[in-house]
């Protein structure tokens, strides 16, 4: 999850409000304080903490509660909105013909960002290619060559050969077919003047549309000079904050982006090439706050999975089958870890946190069902009344499962049936749930 200790101060902080049997100024100080805490913990700007806390208690204290609102939904609302403003609105980066220039400094995650990159136009349907201009950090060539022959995405480089505005001018006339060219440039231990002036040379040669910085997660208040010292030599279209895991604070390279006169363009939330998202502040806020984020799930769930993954019309028509729930579970496994889902889910948001373990229980549980359907025939996934305990007794020896994990899944298939059956008779309406959830 994005900035777990962050996310878990702020909804613990709110759970005051959700408790509190009235809303007033002691119960709002007390709020207040407790969100300043959990931001400045994360090295968030000082002066923007205190000018967000200020807009709290005045909005919170002075403001008219709107109608159909209670004083407690009144006050969350306006803490919601103040952490919004905090970050900004966000960089745009258009699915269309362009070339974007990667910079920052060395261990940053600029080179594996660069990839992450290419991946999502990749996911969209465009053409990415990537120019390794990284002439300085041995292994750069190698590591990107790596990361691109991976997701088939064209590469250039010429390793060994440290003429890197030479290589782009080269790169980018070879690549020119494709939709999106990525240049990767090199970076440094600190911000070096040679680093500068091929920076600015590279720009000259590429003339890109975005310019990407990428800040490290954990960088902290430092992160505010690399924000304005790139942004004087070459100008920042909008930043990249990689590395923003469970164990990121996140909050300095947040508060450098007001240095680039920018905004976030995108967030990396994990190792793999899938995990870079297009950064939302209303979504990221919602599930920094526990309330979920209904609408990336949709989209990571559109862009990953495919029409053969789940018969949604023989599910409709309530023949829903052990073998459907197979590719369900299959399907959830393709979305990425356990964790990474329920938390896009508004599961109760303030109050209703999931204890840690909880996520690993319910993947092992996953995957433990898919285990106990590998041993079942193909008369059986088609038609799970015919499994009775005899059957039940050989699925578990074939397994390496008891029988009591075998009743759970049969037990958990007859819950999912029926559910499914709820939507017959019309087709199931995603727009109203998700207003129903307030998204």
């Amino acid at each position: 999850m994005v900035m777990d200790k962050l996310g878990n101060s702020l909804q613990d902080a709110l759970k005051k409000l959700v408790k509190s049997g009235r809303i007033d100024e002691r119960t709002v100080n007390e709020v207040v304080k407790d969100i300043q805490r959990a931001l400045l913990q994360s090295d968030v700007n000082v002066k923007l903490v205190m000018e967000m806390s200020q807009s709290i208690k005045e909005r919170a204290l002075k403001e008219e509660v709107p109608a159909g609102a209670s004083p407690r939904e009144h006050v969350l609302r306006i803490v919601y909105q103040e952490l919004i403003n905090i970050i900004g609105k966000a960089t745009d980066v258009p699915l269309k013909p362009q070339t974007i220039m990667m910079i920052g400094l060395q261990g940053s995650g600029k080179t594996t960002t660069t990839s992450k990159l290419a991946r999502y136009f990749q996911r969209k349907g465009l053409r990415p290619a990537v120019v390794c201009a990284d002439t300085f950090r041995p292994g750069a060539y190698q590591q990107l060559h790596t990361l691109c022959t991976k997701l088939n995405v064209p590469f250039y480089g010429e390793e060994g050969n440290p003429d890197a505005v030479g290589i782009v001018e080269r790169g980018l006339k070879e690549l020119q077919k494709n939709d999106i060219l990525i240049v990767d440039t090199a970076g440094r231990h600190s911000l070096e003047a040679d680093l500068i002036e091929e920076m600015e040379n590279i720009h000259a040669i590429a003339n890109p549309d975005y310019k990407l910085l990428v800040l490290d997660g954990a960088i902290g208040q430092q992160a505010s000079e690399q924000a304005r010292t790139f942004n004087e030599s070459v100008g920042i279209s909008g930043v990249v904050i990689s590395k923003l895991d469970g164990t990121a604070k996140g909050g300095g390279a947040i508060s450098a982006v007001c240095e680039t006169n920018s905004s976030i363009a995108f967030i990396g939330t994990g190792e793999t090439p899938e995990d870079l998202e297009r950064f939302e502040p209303d979504r990221f806020i919602s599930r920094l706050l526990g309330m979920g984020d209904i609408k990336s799930l949709i989209e990571k769930a559109e862009e990953t999975l495919g029409e053969e993954d789940i018969d949604m019309e023989s599910m409709m028509r309530g023949k829903f089958t052990l073998k459907d729930m197979y590719k369900q579970l299959e399907s959830i496994n393709k979305l990425g870890p356990m964790k990474q889902i329920m938390q896009m889910l508004p599961l109760g948001g303030l109050g209703a946190k999931i204890p840690e373990n909880a996520y690993q229980d319910t993947g092992d549980k996953m995957g433990r069902y898919r285990i106990v359907m590998d041993s079942m025939t193909e008369e059986e996934m088609l038609n799970p009344r015919l499994i009775g305990s005899a059957r039940i007794k050989r699925i578990a020896r074939g397994s390496g499962c008891t029988a009591d994990d075998v009743r759970e899944l049969l037990k958990y298939h007859k819950m999912m049936q029926n559910a499914m059956k709820g939507f017959r008779g019309g087709k199931f309406n995603m727009q109203k749930m998700m207003k129903k959830m307030g998204m």
